[in-house]
């Protein structure tokens, strides 16, 4: 795939698979994520295996997919990197807002929100920056791959 069309692709899509180094076995799990300015940017539970793996500073793999139902065409970009917590409070912000802009674009299910401890019933607008959400972004790309069905 083109540039182009790999950052298409990345434009128009919101789930995601990370895969992280772990000791023994690699650990993948799905992100929901927002592209802003060329960089990607991904919400994170306080909890979860994929803390320790994170904080381990090793490498991750991205993987964004997308693709017909009978996939006759099918296109995908993977992403080696490394991923950072995100401190600055303006950066921060904005990712937390391309974040509900897109779940409420895109009709995403306010379930999601019970994973980071809010309640369902307030929707996506209770997902605001004073909220205690980590968001981490995917810095130092070495490796950027995007296939696609001929």
């Amino acid at each position: 795939m083109s540039r182009k069309e790999i950052e298409q692709l990345i434009k128009e899509q919101f789930l995601c698979r990370i895969a992280f180094c772990g000791k023994k076995n690699p650990y993948i799990a799905p992100f929901q994520y927002v592209f802003i300015n060329g960089e990607l940017y991904f919400h994170f539970t306080k909890y979860g295996k994929k803390i320790s793996l994170l904080e381990e500073g090793k490498s991750v793999s991205v993987e964004i997919e997308a693709y017909t139902q009978d996939l006759d065409k099918y296109s995908f970009v993977t992403l080696t990197g490394e991923l950072a917590f995100v401190t600055n409070p303006e950066e921060r912000a904005l990712a937390i807002r391309k974040i509900v802009e897109v779940a409420q674009k895109k009709g995403l299910s306010e379930n999601f929100l019970t994973a980071h401890g809010f309640p369902t019933e307030k929707g996506w607008n209770y997902l605001t920056p004073d909220k205690p959400i980590l968001i981490v972004k995917l810095k130092n790309i070495t490796e950027q791959i995007g296939l696609q069905s001929p």
